[in-house]
C-alpha cells in the first residue's frame, strides 16, 4: 500500500466503476468499497465475521500503547457500555458542560498565546501544538473532572501519550510479526506516559467502584458526572469491569478523542485563514447564538458547515470502515476477504468524487449548510445579493455528526462514532472562542501545511499562525 492512499485510491475507484478493487501492501491485503451496495455489506456483517475492533487493535497495538490493554477481537465480548456513556451520557451532560468549558478554552488560550515569542512585531503561534494542548485540556475537564485537569503531571503525561502512542504503534505494526511482541515488550517499557496515566487513573477508578459497591449495601455515596463514572456504571451487571478495565477503556478512548479532535480543529483554523471571506458570517453567528449553543450543544450551522467541509478536503484519515476479517467473507460480487484481509473504504477519494460531492475539489464552507441560513447570514453581516459567492452545492444541507454512504469522517453505520456529538461540540467551543475573540492570519502560506504517513494526515508543528486580539465593541 502507498503511504498515503489518496491519488492511487482515486483513480482506483474510477477504474473500478465502484467495484471493489484490492491494495497488496507489506502489512496484508486490502479491499477497498465505495458504492453505497457494498459499504452496506460490510456494516451489515456480524461482528463474529468482520470487526473493527479487530483492526483498531492492529492499528493501535494496545497491548504496547496503553499499558498491557488486550482487548478482544469481537465488539461486546465484555459489553458495549462505552457506546452508552459517549453517546447519551457525555453527550447529555453538554450543557452542564460546555459554560464551564467555554471560560476555561478562553483563559488557557489566552495564556498560552501570551507564551509566543513576538517576531517582526507579531505573536507567531504553532497553532498544531496549541490546538491540541486545548483539546486535552477539554477532554480532561469533561471526562474526569476539574481535579485531574489540574494535575500537572497527568496533563503532561496525557498529552505526551497521544503522540507516543501513533508512534509506537506504527513501530510494532512495521516489525516482522516474529519479533514484533520482543520488541514491542521493550518499546512499552520506554514509553513512560502511557504508565503515568495508568498510574493516576486506576486509583480514582478503584475509589468509584468501592463507591459502587457501597452503594449497593444501602450507603449513601457522592455523585460523580465524569467519564470515568459512565464508564463503570455502564459495564456489564452480571460482571462489573474492574477498576484497571474502566482505565484501559479510558486510554483508548482519550486517544481518539484528541488525536481526531485537534487535526481537525487545527485544519478548520488552517481553511479559515485560507478563506477569510467566511470569517464575518461565522461571528456574526457566533455572537448572536453562542450563549444558546452552550444550553443545548447544538446549533451554529455555519460554524457546523465550516468545519464538515475542512474535514472533507482534509481528513484526518484516508480511510475509514475499517473492518478485519476474523472468518473468511465474500461480497456479493464475489470478492473474498480471507481470514486478516481488511476491508475499508477509501474516505478522501470518496468525498473528492464528483459524484457525490459536486465542485469536489472546491473549498465551499457553507457546503452543507441551509441556502436560506446563509443567505440570512450574509445579508446581514456583508449585505443583500452578496450570498451567491457564497455556494451551496450539495443537494440537501446536513450537519457535521450526520453519517451517511458518502461522507464517512465518523465512520459507517451501526459503527459510527458515539462520541462524535461530544467531539463537534468541544470543536465549535474551541473555534468559537478563537473566532469571536481574534483575527487570525496564517504565516508562509506557499509552505506545505501538512504531513502524511500511509492512511493518517497530520498537520505540520511548524505551521504558525498569527491570533490579533479584536477591539471589543
Amino acid at each position: 500500500m502507498p503511504l498515503y492512499v489518496d491519488a492511487s485510491a482515486k483513480e482506483a475507484i474510477l477504474q473500478s466503476n465502484g467495484e471493489p478493487y484490492e491494495v497488496l501492501a507489506p502489512d496484508g491485503r486490502y479491499v477497498f468499497v465505495s458504492s453505497p451496495k457494498y459499504i452496506k455489506e460490510l456494516d451489515s456483517a456480524p461482528d463474529t465475521i468482520l470487526s473493527l475492533q479487530a483492526a483498531a487493535k492492529q492499528m493501535l497495538q494496545p497491548m504496547y500503547t496503553m499499558h498491557a490493554f488486550n482487548w478482544f477481537d469481537r465488539r461486546g465480548t465484555e459489553g458495549v457500555g462505552f457506546v452508552k456513556a459517549l453517546r447519551t451520557m457525555l453527550t447529555s451532560n453538554l450543557p452542564a458542560i460546555l459554560p464551564d468549558l467555554s471560560t476555561i478554552i478562553r483563559a488557557r488560550f489566552e495564556a498560552i498565546h501570551d507564551s509566543h515569542p513576538v517576531i517582526n512585531g507579531s505573536r507567531q503561534s504553532p497553532v498544531f501544538t496549541m490546538i491540541v494542548k486545548l483539546v486535552v485540556l477539554s477532554n480532561a475537564v469533561s471526562f474526569f473532572g476539574n481535579d485531574l485537569a489540574k494535575n500537572e503531571t497527568f496533563m503532561e503525561s496525557a498529552l505526551a501519550y497521544v503522540e507516543e502512542t501513533l508512534i509506537g504503534a506504527e513501530i510494532v505494526r512495521l516489525l516482522p510479526k516474529f519479533i514484533s511482541p520482543v520488541l514491542g515488550r521493550i518499546l512499552s517499557r520506554r514509553i513512560k506516559n502511557q504508565e503515568v496515566v495508568y498510574n493516576t487513573l486506576v486509583p480514582v477508578a478503584e475509589q468509584r467502584c468501592l463507591e459502587r459497591d457501597r452503594k449497593k449495601l444501602g450507603h449513601e455515596t457522592p455523585r460523580h458526572a465524569d467519564c470515568i463514572q459512565w464508564i463503570m456504571e455502564t459495564s456489564p451487571r452480571a460482571n462489573p469491569w474492574t477498576p484497571m478495565r474502566i482505565v484501559h477503556e479510558l486510554m483508548a478512548i482519550w486517544f481518539g478523542s484528541v488525536h481526531a479532535v485537534s487535526t481537525t480543529i487545527t485544519f478548520a483554523i488552517h481553511d479559515l485563514c485560507l478563506h477569510p471571506e467566511y470569517l464575518e458570517p461565522i461571528r456574526h453567528e457566533l455572537l448572536a447564538g453562542y450563549a444558546d449553543f452552550e444550553k443545548t450543544g447544538l446549533g451554529l450551522p455555519l460554524l457546523d458547515s465550516f468545519i464538515k467541509e475542512s474535514a472533507r478536503i482534509t481528513p484526518v484519515e484516508a480511510q475509514s470502515t475499517r473492518r478485519a476479517a476474523l472468518r473468511p467473507f465474500t461480497l456479493s460480487d464475489g470478492t473474498k476477504l480471507n481470514v486478516g484481509d481488511w476491508a475499508c473504504t477509501p474516505v478522501k477519494a470518496m468525498m473528492h468524487n464528483p459524484d457525490f460531492f459536486p465542485e469536489p475539489l472546491q473549498f465551499h464552507g457553507f457546503r452543507f449548510a441551509d441556502p436560506a441560513i446563509v443567505e440570512q447570514a450574509v445579508a446581514a453581516v456583508v449585505g443583500s445579493g452578496t450570498a451567491e459567492k457564497f455556494k451551496t452545492p450539495q443537494p440537501k444541507p446536513s450537519k457535521l455528526t450526520d453519517c451517511d454512504s458518502t461522507y464517512h469522517v465518523w465512520g459507517t453505520g451501526r459503527m459510527a462514532c458515539p462520541g462524535r456529538y461530544y467531539a463537534t461540540a468541544v470543536m465549535k467551543v474551541i473555534l468559537g472562542q478563537i473566532i469571536m475573540t481574534y483575527d487570525l492570519e496564517l504565516l508562509n502560506k506557499q509552505d506545505s501545511r501538512w504531513l502524511t504517513w500511509r492512511s493518517t494526515m497530520l498537520p505540520r508543528h511548524s505551521t504558525k499562525v498569527v491570533f490579533t486580539r479584536r477591539e471589543k465593541n
